[in-house]
């Protein structure tokens, strides 16, 4: 049997796409290995959305040298945010030993490559990734930030039929997943590229609301201006959609946001983040934010930092501005900040963001929640028995002792005993 190795970083849009072409390798045959000497095929699915990330894949690529040294009929494929139209001549100049560069999703090609030439019809079902399982609704992106690559290695947005991603979710709820969460690059884009406009993301709400096993449904990443009254009202009338919402507002400060070429004001996301609170009570929102962009004065910071400080969101990932050759900001705008302010503005952020979330946390002591258990946390509390680790429905990391049974895609009540800012540990209710 041909095996398979799989290495995949960036968001979850990459993780999907990955079990996507992992689904399409089992079907013909393919079996997974964790050992690179002995795949057949290997693909490493990439990100270029910050250089860090970037770093890491050329870092794997510079490892299949030596694996293609000594296995040189192991076919090696690189896909994702690597690989778009301004990157395919360079690329196999640059790694040469590289047997096909795939553009992101391209499920198409990738079947061509594996059949050489041959028309082989080999049907590929959608499979589980445990408890929780990824469903692209909307692939693509129209919004072109300035700093972002995504809209030219991923394309336009395109929204998947209504019937289809109901029958994907039908047949993870029916291989064990219990929670779904429904993927976009602008998740509440979803359906704007269909005639009218619909249907749109809280109809796929509707639509696989009421299939027998599903549990919990989540979705992301949302777009400030694109998340309508419509979808927040399905968050609070809808109980299996889970009352968390990712929506990046990237800067606090207006004149940042316009370079940025984001389609709000500072002034619109607080509203937002009001509305969405008003309607949805229990809601935890977390967002994403660019620290150092070209231009930031410490006036323009400082804008961000009393957005967030006054928003007290549950989380605040973020992130050093870095250029993204191709982007507009890479070809008009000099990286003028220091890197060791965007270093110290981040610091800041991360610090004020610990002291929010210990202080929302500190909130839930003594409290019981609902949480979907999702697997054996492998790690020992203080009296050294095992521990389940699962999610609330505001998607806070919550531990606590086992039970004796297996409590995998479960719904329990514990009650919070100890809280850090990241995780909650508590108790099982009986």
């Amino acid at each position: 049997m041909p095996k398979y190795f799989e290495w995949t970083v960036g968001c979850q849009m990459n993780k999907a796409d990955s079990e996507e072409l992992a689904n399409i390798l089992e079907a013909r045959g393919y079996e997974r290995t964790l050992s690179l000497e002995a795949a057949d095929l290997i693909f490493l699915n990439s990100c270029s959305v910050r250089q860090n990330a970037e770093n890491r894949i050329i870092g794997k690529l510079g490892e299949m040298v030596n694996v293609k040294r000594k296995r040189p009929d192991a076919r090696l494929i690189l896909t994702g945010c690597m690989v778009g139209d301004d990157t395919v001549a360079a690329l196999p100049k640059r790694f040469p030993f590289v047997d096909l560069f795939l553009k992101p999703a391209d499920v198409e090609g990738f079947q061509d490559f594996l059949d050489e030439g041959d028309a082989l019809e080999v049907a590929a079902k959608p499979r589980s990734m445990g408890v929780s399982s990824f469903v692209n609704v909307i692939r693509g992106c129209d919004k072109f930030c300035t700093y972002c690559i995504v809209p030219y290695r991923r394309g336009a947005e395109k929204s998947r039929p209504v019937q289809e991603i109901v029958a994907e979710v039908r047949e993870l709820v029916a291989q064990g997943t219990t929670e779904v969460n429904l993927l976009g690059q602008t998740v509440d884009s979803y359906g704007k590229d269909f005639p009218g406009g619909r249907p749109d993301l809280a109809d796929v709400f509707e639509a696989i609301h009421d299939i027998d096993g599903l549990k919990r449904i989540r979705f992301m990443t949302s777009y400030p201006a694109d998340i309508t009254p419509r979808i927040i009202q399905s968050i609070a009338d809808l109980p299996k959609v889970c009352e968390h919402v990712h929506v990046p507002c990237q800067a606090g400060d207006d004149e940042v946001l316009r370079a940025m070429h984001r389609t709000y004001t500072s002034g619109y996301y607080r509203d937002l983040i009001a509305r969405i609170r008003d309607t949805v009570p229990e809601v935890s929102i977390s967002t994403d934010v660019i620290v150092g962009f070209p231009g930031e004065t410490d006036d323009q910071f400082r804008n961000t930092y009393r957005m967030l400080e006054d928003l007290r969101l549950d989380t605040v990932h973020v992130a050093c501005y870095s250029v993204r050759p191709g982007t507009e900001a890479a070809r008009t705008m000099a990286d003028d900040v220091m890197p060791e302010v965007k270093k110290a503005r981040l610091k800041e952020i991360e610090a004020l963001q610990e002291r929010v979330l210990s202080e929302i946390n500190e909130g839930l002591m003594g409290r019981e929640v609902e949480v979907l258990v999702e697997d054996d946390a492998s790690k020992v509390n203080r009296t050294g028995a095992p521990q389940w680790r699962g999610r609330t429905r505001q998607n806070k990391l919550m531990y606590f002792p086992t039970a004796g049974r297996d409590l995998r895609g479960e719904e329990v009540k514990v009650r919070v005993e100890r809280v850090t800012p990241w995780a909650l540990q508590g108790a099982l209710m009986a």
